[in-house]
């Protein structure tokens, strides 16, 4: 009966939010484009007037003054699988400064090499460049398909770094692989790069230290490809937009006071659904999302630059919640996307409650001349403004109207 009941109440809520626009608050201005597949972009940290973007292939740029510089940043395309077709999850896939960069100079990856190994590294950079050849890597985990491979990686507000990994692909989880605690699949893990210089070790809190057949790294599960996540830089809560299987996308979160050890579900259940929905599961213990909405576009037209415009989507990008200063009204919003649609949306989540969800999709579309976009990731300045960032090559930052 309990899932009878949510999942009615998610119908009505999804309702609303896909029928109706909020009033325009928000638009967008383009910084950059001719990107080659660009999948995340950040400010520089030494430097607010140049933002890295990073492409697909194993490349990262620097924008500056709305300039893409010739030398690039990092080129690490001689390691990175390249990505063959439109929808190819390999390949150059995050990215992190260190918290301390200014002084210690260090830079984080999370890639696919050519040998369909997800590998964690860091990078040492020297002024405008980061040495190829500086190369540490921390962790090698192979991935028993090409899809499902995550892609985030955080510095969290205790200094730690969060690694998020997909399922390990395939469809619907064939093995299992984000319910067992004994691999890093399925999971978002949290290590410690700072206290050891040549390897990592495992925070002392750590949900899972002691525990026999378990990796320690492990800060939750249950997740089929947690493509994009974020901490609100004020709460320190963390916020994972999770890509769901075939009806539902979800957003998940972590309150900073109960960081660690939650089990989402995946794939036992997709959103607040059983998975497949037809039978009966058990939902004890698993933590439900604070919000889903339908995959409906296909992901072949997707693929193939068919328009889906009344589709609300069928890959989730998760977001940031806004904490700049140069748009008051949306200070608080979480905002979030889909990659298949490029619809755009926020929510206040407060109280465990989320609420007052607006959707920006016209709005954004109108200021950027479109009529879609492929809306691969979120992006945050120094300042904490907010970017996004076109598959297809452009850079934007959210402004005001």
């Amino acid at each position: 009966m309990h899932l009878i009941i949510k999942k009615i109440h998610t119908f009505f809520l999804v309702g609303l939010i896909f029928i109706s626009n909020s009033a325009s608050q928000i638009q967008t201005r383009k910084i950059a484009d001719g990107f080659d597949k660009p999948i995340y972009a950040v400010s520089h940290p030494t430097d607010h007037k140049m933002i890295c973007v990073v492409e697909q292939k194993g490349v990262i740029r620097i924008v500056e003054n709305k300039t893409v510089l010739i030398n690039p940043f990092l080129d690490i395309q001689d390691r990175v699988h390249y990505p063959l077709f439109p929808g190819d999850e390999m390949g150059l896939l995050g990215f992190a400064f260190h918290p301390e960069f200014s002084i210690n100079g260090f830079c984080f990856v999370n890639y696919v090499d050519k040998n369909d190994y997800s590998i964690i590294s860091r990078f040492k950079a020297d002024s405008l460049t980061i040495n190829p050849n500086s190369e540490k890597i921390l962790l090698r985990l192979e991935q028993p398909y090409s899809n499902h491979n995550g892609g985030s990686i955080v510095f969290g507000p205790d200094g730690y770094l969060y690694i998020g990994f997909g399922d390990g692909g395939s469809a619907g989880d064939p093995e299992r692989n984000a319910q067992n605690l004994n691999n890093f699949l399925g999971k978002i893990l949290r290590i410690d790069v700072n206290t050891n210089p040549d390897k990592y070790t495992i925070p002392h809190n750590n949900p899972f230290i002691g525990k026999k057949n378990v990796k320690e790294e492990i800060l939750c599960y249950g997740l089929r490809n947690p493509w994009r996540f974020s901490f609100d830089s004020l709460t320190g809560d963390l916020f994972i937009g999770d890509v769901g299987q075939n009806n539902w996308e979800e957003i998940n979160v972590i309150l900073a006071n109960k960081m660690g050890g939650q089990n989402f579900g995946w794939n036992i259940m997709e959103g607040f659904h059983c998975y497949p929905e037809e039978i009966e599961c058990n939902n004890t213990n698993l933590i439900e999302p604070i919000w889903e909405y339908p995959n409906n576009a296909n992901y072949v037209k997707t693929l193939a630059g068919i328009k889906q415009p009344k589709m609300d989507g069928c890959s989730i990008t998760g977001g940031y919640v806004y904490r700049g200063e140069k748009i008051p009204e949306f200070y608080g919003r979480y905002i979030f996307g889909d990659y298949c649609t490029g619809k755009v949306w926020s929510f206040i989540y407060e109280n465990g409650e989320t609420k007052n969800i607006k959707n920006h999709t016209l709005e954004i579309l109108s200021s950027m001349n479109k009529n879609s976009f492929y809306l691969s990731s979120f992006g945050k300045t120094n300042e904490g403004e907010l970017l996004i960032v076109d598959y297809n090559g452009g850079i934007y930052i959210i402004t005001s109207l």
